[in-house]
């Protein structure tokens, strides 16, 4: 930051009370709360996470010094606006994989399109696999390999055996969102994740390495599988539940 720019003792000062007073607003908010989700304590909550990074920040370009709290992220979700009964819902599932071992993948993909040609249907268009095409053009593209595997396999089975398919799990997540009323056939099919709106979220479950780090577990442990599943089950599995 150049000297120009250099915010001033004073500036910092201020910001060091726009914390204060976030925070006496913030407890009052939560002693005043009316329910588990008052959008009143959410308001306040976003505040002072607000004015407290906006402190750190200027702590830090003055002072080069830093505070001792963790500005939350955006995260987390905002008091549910859906409706109280739902009578439909919809489930956004994200699944983020990391491609390690491409022969592996490779090998298992030329393996299914030799059992069943069809099966690579399900590869993008401008490999020329699948509609009965010579089911060795999945040959070292990894982009025909993965349309062949997730064409042939459901999506929760690819996430239980993504290591036999040289994959390795990264984040992933999912939302129960509720809806008034069904959606027409065919009426998202284009942007099926535009209307995904955080205050209809009715449940949320989030799975990811942090929490594993958070509990200290360790990724070189050779220990089976299940061990694993199991923490990320019972500990490290965010669950945000909507208690209507």
């Amino acid at each position: 930051m150049s000297d120009a720019a250099q915010p001033s003792a004073a500036e910092v000062r201020a910001a060091a009370e726009a914390v204060k007073a976030a925070l006496d607003r913030h407890l009052d908010a939560v002693e005043r709360r009316s329910g588990q989700d008052d959008p009143a304590v959410y308001a306040a909550f976003d505040e002072l996470a607000a004015a407290a990074e906006a402190y750190d920040e200027l702590l830090y370009d003055t002072y080069d010094e830093v505070t001792p709290f963790e500005i939350p992220g955006n995260d987390t979700l905002p008091a549910y606006a859906g409706p109280e009964e739902p009578s439909a819902l919809s489930v956004l599932i994200r699944r983020d994989y990391a491609v390690v071992e491409p022969q592996r993948l490779l090998t298992q993909a030329q393996r299914i399109a030799d059992l069943d040609p069809d099966s690579a249907v399900g590869a993008p268009p401008d490999t020329g696999v699948g509609n009965g095409a010579a089911a060795g053009v999945v040959g070292g593209s990894v982009h025909a390999a993965l349309g062949v595997l997730f064409g042939e396999y459901e999506p929760d089975e690819i996430a239980s055996r993504h290591k036999e398919f040289g994959l390795e799990e990264g984040d992933s997540t999912l939302w129960v969102t509720a809806a008034d009323e069904p959606p027409e056939p065919g009426e998202w099919l284009s942007a099926p994740f535009d209307q995904a709106d955080p205050q209809r979220v009715v449940c949320r479950f989030d799975v990811s390495s942090v929490f594993d780090e958070e509990l200290g577990v360790d990724d070189d442990d050779e220990d089976d599988d299940v061990e694993e599943e199991d923490v990320e089950d019972e500990d490290a599995l965010e669950v945000l539940d909507r208690e209507r």
